[in-house]
């Protein structure tokens, strides 16, 4: 009978254990019964000790439950991609995104800031350094000077006979010079036009060179010579790498007009057509050059013929900014003949000052010049000599 019993206990036993095994799984399968949560899940799992089968599916179920959550579940912002094409969503009604352009206001243009190069300020090469048009710009330095030389001309000649006076006048080899000089631009965009990042332009520039007997009070202190020079300049942005670092960045063409506004026997005048060009490198090295042909004039109106033979041709000039202060320039003028005429120029320009804004230099220098040749003046077109300047200047203004 006792055997009896024991088969009977086991076996409820074994009924009562399945059936809770199998209420277990519908917990599982259903997480969303208040019975069971994911901490309580996994131990009801540990318990089905009797059947490995229901065992494993129990902790697959878990383990699905919390790698891949259902898609009632709001998944992180940081679920992978992979989870979430493993549970699509319906599509999204949230509109497109709409893009929208803010437009930007250029930049101020200024032709004396010092991130643009110095002949891209000279010539308003580009949109940034461009002023406009019919402003007032300094064209060669403004400057008041005393002069020392080493011979003075009191009596001028010239091949054509109605151009040599025929008196010397007692002038001093110490006298003042004054230079007034300036341009404005008035066309742009001409070639170039108005949209892109460069700009050519038209210039018209006036300079007047005195020569004045400050010194001299036994003959009232006159004005020795006075020369006027107009011109009209049109220049083209052209921009090339060339060797050891140096960039081309204009080109242009000019008429230029130079006369003294004497009467005869002391007048002088000619007419040129001047092809330019200049380069740099970097913020340091300017190097320009002009080669010109005069314009014909009638002989008997001819004030000097030969002016080309002794004024030159063809004129190199260059400039090294040495630092902030200091300025060295050197201008050398050819005839292009074999009788080596022309002159050579050396110019200092010393800053004086702060220039403040954009932390430039001062446009006031202390400015000393050494001139030997010919053609310091129209009136000393043939006649050579050495000149000493020292004064003051104004640049870049």
């Amino acid at each position: 009978m006792k055997p009896l019993l024991t088969i009977f206990s086991i076996a409820i036993f074994s009924i009562s254990t399945g059936a809770r095994g199998q209420n277990d799984q519908k917990n599982l399968t259903n997480p969303g019964t208040a019975a069971q949560t994911p901490d309580t899940a996994w131990q009801q799992c540990l318990k089905l000790t009797d059947d490995r089968t229901a065992r494993l599916n129990c902790f697959d179920q878990w383990a699905a439950q919390h790698v891949s959550p259902p898609p009632s579940t709001l998944a992180p912002a940081s679920a992978s991609a992979s989870a979430t094409a493993a549970y699509p969503t319906a599509p999204s009604t949230t509109p497109a995104p709409v893009n929208i352009t803010v437009l930007v206001p250029a930049a101020a243009t200024d032709c004396t800031s010092p991130q643009f190069s110095e002949l891209s300020r000279y010539w308003e090469l580009e949109t940034g350094s461009d002023c406009g048009t019919f402003n007032m710009r300094g064209h060669h330095p403004i400057s008041l000077s005393w002069v020392g030389s080493n011979r003075v001309n009191t009596r001028p000649t010239s091949i054509s006979p109605a151009n040599s006076a025929g008196e010397a006048e007692p002038y001093g080899r110490s006298e003042a010079r004054i230079q007034l000089s300036v341009r404005t631009k008035i066309a742009q965009g001409l070639l170039t036009g108005s949209q892109g990042q460069v700009r050519d332009s038209l210039w018209f520039g006036y300079t007047q060179q005195s020569y004045w007997q400050l010194f001299n009070g036994g003959i009232s202190r006159p004005f020795r010579s006075t020369d006027h020079e107009p011109e009209l300049t049109y220049v083209y942005p052209t921009f090339a790498q060339l060797p050891l670092g140096w960039q081309l960045r204009y080109s242009g063409i000019s008429l230029v007009h130079q006369s003294n506004g004497q009467s005869l026997p002391l007048s002088r005048s000619w007419n040129r057509a001047v092809l330019m060009a200049g380069m740099e490198k970097g913020n340091q090295y300017v190097l320009q050059a002009r080669v010109w042909k005069r314009v014909t004039e009638n002989v008997l109106n001819d004030d000097n013929p030969d002016i080309s033979d002794f004024v030159g041709r063809a004129e190199v000039a260059g400039t090294w900014n040495v630092d902030k202060t200091n300025t060295l320039g050197v201008t050398l003028r050819h005839s292009l003949r074999s009788d080596p005429n022309g002159s050579l120029r050396l110019d200092w320009y010393r800053s004086l000052g702060d220039g403040g804004k954009f932390g430039g230099k001062s446009g006031l220098r202390f400015h000393t010049r050494l001139f030997t040749g010919f053609g310091d003046s129209l009136v000393d077109y043939n006649r050579q000599r050495t000149v000493l300047s020292i004064g003051l200047s104004l640049v870049d203004w």
